[in-house]
């Protein structure tokens, strides 16, 4: 235990998500050693990202204005609609370059647990962008676990009854992944996803 500010700091830091206690320590270390201009530009683009960055109007990715750089694209095709859990999975799916398309951020998962029901996420937004028939395909890309498959259960369910194609991105094994080390879910998914080879 550390006494004062030096304490005040590991708590903080601790809030981050993905920083334990030996995290946060490691941090507050660097920053107690490290330049005064270089943690008052941290400090900077803290303040500067907490005052400017917002939700997309339409999409709820982070922007800077009300619509963010993707849904101003115009080379971005109209017509296909990938439906994510959080904005950073919009930036994993960037990465790839393989999507052209639009994106729809929930805003997160179906957790009971956790209290969060279809009517905490964005998917009232999503029926309206639905509505005036421009997207012809939704491609629901939540994540592999208990939630995520909920969610996608039931975004499947209240989509297929519109006149859109649905579709689910495909997932199983990792490349190098041991079978002992897979999860239920991947393994399932991964013999629904199996496709034929050889003659």
């Amino acid at each position: 235990m550390y006494d004062g500010v030096v304490q005040d700091l590991l708590d903080e830091l601790g809030h981050l998500p993905g920083v334990g206690p030996k995290s946060a320590q490691r941090i507050a270390f660097h920053v107690m050693g490290a330049d005064k201009e270089d943690i008052e530009r941290l400090a900077q683009a803290l303040r500067v990202v907490k005052e400017k960055v917002r939700f997309c109007d339409t999409c709820g990715n982070i922007a800077e204005s009300s619509t963010c750089r993707i849904c101003a694209d115009p080379r971005r095709a109209l017509d296909v609609l990938c439906v994510v859990e959080e904005a950073k999975d919009v930036l994993a799916i960037e990465r790839t370059r393989e999507f052209r398309g639009r994106y729809h951020v929930l805003g997160g998962a179906i957790d009971p647990m956790a209290g969060i029901g279809p009517e905490e996420l964005r998917i009232s937004s999503l029926l309206e962008r639905l509505a005036d028939g421009t997207i012809t395909e939704v491609i629901v890309a939540t994540d592999p676990n208990i939630e995520g498959e909920a969610t996608a259960t039931y975004l499947v369910r209240m989509l297929t009854s519109l006149d859109v194609k649905v579709s689910r991105l495909a997932s199983g094994l990792p490349v190098g992944g041991d079978l002992e080390y897979a999860d239920e879910v991947t393994l399932g998914r991964a013999f629904e996803g199996r496709r034929t080879v050889g003659s």
